[in-house]
């Protein structure tokens, strides 16, 4: 019954959104013509600005390696702290409720509020990318340690072991392939996100998006949207190779 009433809901709010979205179809023709015309502008791509967009995905890569290796460090620690085995619920309650405020933050938003703290460059950038990625990751690493099997923990405990010795050899070896996967991951979308900071002046290839975009220069952005494609087909691959790897 439970299973019937939620399909129900889902239909149900399926059809309200059809039916008060308001899309305006009849749009789409016209849309598609000069959807056309500004694809035609970027034919052939302008690439004598290539040094200027190599310049501009490097940046973009820093900021997503910097952002999540200062994320994994926050991460670790509150991972620990949100872990409903390791903690009181006095601690893993407050902690879980703030990464939750933290996610529900829009990463643009932290963007924006960044450059206006620090000033324009990658460093807003790079804190902007930390603090979201921070939300998710503690959170999932909160998750892994909760997951794994209480035998080993308690055989350690029963020995004579602390917190931190049990963590170390009777969680860690149980959990290391979840964070590690979902560190991968979180990298790629933290480069996939790093791609439109520079639009709010946080650093990277964005920037020159704007940029292009904004002084109806469309040759050399349809230069920087093949940049970024290659970027993200790379990190893609590499994604799936260190999956394999973990897996």
């Amino acid at each position: 019954m439970s299973r019937a009433v939620t399909w129900l809901v889902l239909a149900a709010a399926i059809l309200w959104s059809l039916g008060s979205a308001d899309m305006g179809l009849e749009k789409l023709p016209g849309a598609m013509a000069r959807l056309g015309e500004f694809f035609g502008r970027m034919l052939p791509p302008d690439m004598s600005i290539w040094p200027e967009v190599l310049q501009g995905l490097a940046e973009t890569l820093r900021i997503a390696i910097l952002g999540t290796f200062f994320a994994v460090l926050f991460s670790v620690v509150l991972g620990i702290l949100a872990a409903e085995t390791l903690v009181p619920p006095a601690i893993w309650r407050p902690v879980r409720s703030l990464l939750a405020i933290v996610r529900a933050i829009p990463l643009i938003l932290v963007a924006m509020l960044m450059v206006g703290a620090v000033g324009l460059g990658p460093l807003p950038g790079i804190l902007a990318v930390t603090f979201h990625a921070t939300g998710m990751l503690a959170k999932f690493y909160a998750e892994a340690i909760d997951t794994v099997s209480p035998e080993p923990v308690k055989a350690l405990e029963s020995a004579g072991a602390n917190r931190l010795q049990q963590l170390r050899w009777g969680i860690w070896p149980q959990m290391a392939p979840v964070v590690l996967r979902d560190t991968v991951f979180r990298f790629e979308l933290n480069l996939r996100e790093s791609l439109i900071l520079g639009i709010v002046g946080a650093g990277g290839i964005g920037l020159y998006v704007q940029t292009y975009v904004r002084s109806f220069q469309y040759d050399k952005a349809a230069t920087v949207t093949l940049a970024i494609i290659v970027l993200v087909l790379l990190s893609e691959a590499v994604n799936t190779a260190l999956q394999k790897r973990f897996s």
